[in-house]
This record gives C-alpha cells, structure tokens and sequence, in this order.
C-alpha cells in the first residue's frame, strides 16, 4: 500500500468518525455536508443508521436575531466562551473546538438540571455569524462576562440577560408544572 493510499484511507476513516461524532450530537444534514468530504448519499446512508429515521430537511436557522432574545442569548454565549477557550487554549481547529465546546455547553446544562435550548446546528450557525462579521461579543458593565450582541449595536452600558433579566424570563408554562 503506497503512502498516499493509506493517507487517504486514514483521511476518510477520520470523516466517517467525524460524521459519526455530528450526527450523534444532532447535527442537520447541510452541517455534516459543510464540515465533512462525504457525498451527500454516503452521509443520509450514515445517518439513517445511526439514528434509524431518514435526515430532517429544511432550512437551517439564519436570523441573528434568535440568539439575541433572553434565554437563547444565554446558552448561546455559555456555547461561544467555551468555543473560543477551544481555539486558544486547547488549540483545535474549528470543528474540534465546536465539537468539544458543545458537548461541554451540554454537560453544564445537565449539571445545572437544566435544558439545552441550543442545538449543535444552531450553535454551528452562531460560528458561522461570528466568522462573517454578524454578531460579536460584548462583556456586561455588571458582571464582566461576555455576551452575544449583534455586530452593529451599541456596546456602550451593555447589561446582560442574567443581571437584568426580563420580567417574565422562567415564567413557562413547563417551570408552573415544575413548581
């Protein structure tokens, strides 16, 4: 077997696996496409194993504006502050540091008894709105931390869903049951 064979091989075993890792943690099938080599065939194939059920269709979230609204801005910032310490500090790429990121946002949430409010596809659309210019970080001017605004809104006396939480915010139905 020739290096290049072998490379190539050992190159798609690493895609499978990567397509295995996504599709496990719920990715959509037009995330699996842009982060992978695999035909789109190979990867509904994939998926339908390993879930058992053909993959969702239909468009995938594109409006910044879901991820500035109370509770999704909260996991969506909890998501990217792990993201970002995956790229500088533990040095994956891309990919790896949202791959590891989400399933960090996750163990959090499960720890906090809570539930995840965002997907991988939509944390993988918020890298996405990050990496064009769309959205950006601002930290809070109470309690320091840094949060998902629009890339165009005034960052000045930014104060943040947690320290100034709507009058309504875990008033749902679901937290009424709970209680």
């Amino acid at each position: 077997m020739t290096g290049a064979a072998r490379k190539s091989v050992l190159g798609e075993v690493r895609e499978v696996t990567l397509a295995i890792e996504l599709i496990e943690l719920g990715a959509r099938l037009q995330l699996l496409e842009s982060e992978t080599s695999l035909s789109r065939e190979r990867l509904t194939k994939l998926y339908k194993e390993i879930k058992g059920e053909s993959p969702p269709k239909g468009m995938l979230p594109f409006s910044t504006d879901w991820f500035m609204t109370w509770q999704p801005n909260i996991h969506s910032s909890l998501f990217y502050n792990i993201y970002l310490f995956m790229l500088r500090e533990a040095r994956c790429d891309s990919i790896q540091a949202m791959v590891k990121g989400y399933r960090l946002y996750l163990e959090n949430v499960e720890r906090d008894n809570d539930e995840a409010v965002l997907t991988l596809t939509r944390a993988w659309t918020l890298v996405r709105f990050f990496d064009s210019g769309l959205v950006t970080m601002a930290p809070c001017t109470r309690c320091g931390g840094k949060f998902v605004m629009h890339a165009h809104d005034p960052h000045h006396g930014y104060v943040c869903g947690l320290c100034a939480p709507p009058s309504r915010a875990g008033k749902t139905r679901k937290a009424a049951v709970t209680a």
